[in-house]
Order: structure tokens, then sequence, then C-alpha cells
């Protein structure tokens, strides 16, 4: 029986993708590299500054790289108050979830700041229950411990819940966790979120194959 659905944020409850990869275009043409949305999703996508920079930018020092991924989440939060909106169907999705009393959490490894904002631009910033940033934990995504979390402060099983995720990352570790994942096709094409176990994909909360899913009925 469902008891509680998750959701990532970037690209899940709003499609910030445009904004991010805007930036780290920017950021990343000094050192000689083409973000275009091929790069975006390989390198970028559902990955941790601190992961992407080590990984992209090896040369930087520790520090360099910290401040690097402050800048970077500067710029979002400027951009993001005029540009986000919500994913189509989202409404009418969460609506359904809160009249039945499901439990709601956000699970995301955006940075808490980021992830503070982009709620209050949305106005959810108090419709959620919990709020789990994966950087604050020991392991983020994809490792399964953010939504292990999310279903331990439930005290859930992985069947009682579900997972909404647009990244690689994110279904890898919803999937880990064993809980039923659908992909939201935002960021990839959706043969690259049922190779990762995606149980079903969608463009948007509009399409009407969640019905048979269990939601929205």
């Amino acid at each position: 029986m469902l008891q509680a659905v998750f959701f990532d944020l970037d690209g899940t409850l709003a499609n910030t993708d445009p904004i991010h990869l805007e930036i780290w275009r920017e950021i990343l043409e000094p050192y000689g590299y083409v973000v275009d949305e091929a790069f975006f999703q390989r390198h970028i996508s559902g990955q941790l500054n601190e992961h992407l920079i080590q990984e992209l930018l090896p040369q930087l020092s520790t520090g360099e790289g910290q401040e690097l991924a402050l800048q970077k989440e500067a710029q979002f939060r400027e951009l993001a108050a005029s540009k986000l909106r919500r994913m189509p169907g989202f409404n009418e999705c969460f609506d359904w979830i809160t009249d039945r009393g499901l439990s709601t959490a956000v699970v995301t490894n955006a940075p808490r700041a980021n992830a503070e904002l982009v709620l209050q631009v949305l106005h959810l910033e108090t419709a959620f229950d919990l709020l789990i940033v994966a950087g604050e934990l020991p392991h983020s995504k994809p490792d399964p411990l953010p939504y292990q979390t999310a279903l331990h402060h439930f005290n859930l099983s992985p069947a009682a819940a579900i997972v909404f995720e647009d990244s690689k990352t994110g279904i890898q570790a919803a999937v880990s966790a064993e809980i039923p994942t659908i992909g939201v096709a935002s960021t990839h094409e959706p043969e690259i979120l049922y190779s990762y176990g995606a149980s079903l994909v969608i463009q948007d909360f509009m399409d009407s194959r969640l019905q048979k899913f269990g939601l929205l009925v």
C-alpha cells in the first residue's frame, strides 16, 4: 500500500537544468570545455559540484574548487528567482498525494541554499514533510543512503513508497534503495532512464500513464 512519495528537485519539480547548463557553459569555457546538452547529461546532471569539479578540473586546488562551486551556486540562485516554474501537471499530482494523506519528501543532491531557494520560488517551501540534502549525509546519490534515510524517517518499507527522479544518479540511488521509481524525462531520453531501472518514464506529471501506476485515479 502506497504511503509516501519522494521527489528529486532539479529536473523533477522544476526544469532547472537549462539554468545549470547555461552557468556551467560559462564557467567551463575558459578551461577549454564545450558544454552542450550531451556533455551536460554525461558529466554534470545529478552530480555533486565537488565530484564534477574534481573530475573536470583536477588542476584546481581544493580551495579553488570550493570557490568555483560557491560562484556557480550564487549565479544559479540569481537566475532561478526569475526563471523557474513548476513542472506541468505537478499541482494536480501533488493535490492527489496530499488529499490521500501520503507522506512527502524532497531528496536532492543540490546544496541546501539552492534547494530552499527553489522550493521558495516555486511556493513549495512548506509543502513537503521532509527535505533531505544528500550532501549533508555520509554518501550522496547514486548511493541509496539519501532515499534509505527518507524511508527510515517515515518508518516505511521500500514497497510503501514511490520516487520521482530525472537523473541517472538519482534513479540509481532510488532503485538501489529498492523503491519503485518513476523517471521524468526532462534531462535524459526515456530509454536511458529505463536502462538505469526506472519502472515507468514520463515527460511530466500530466502523463496519463500515472493512472496505471496507481496515481491520479
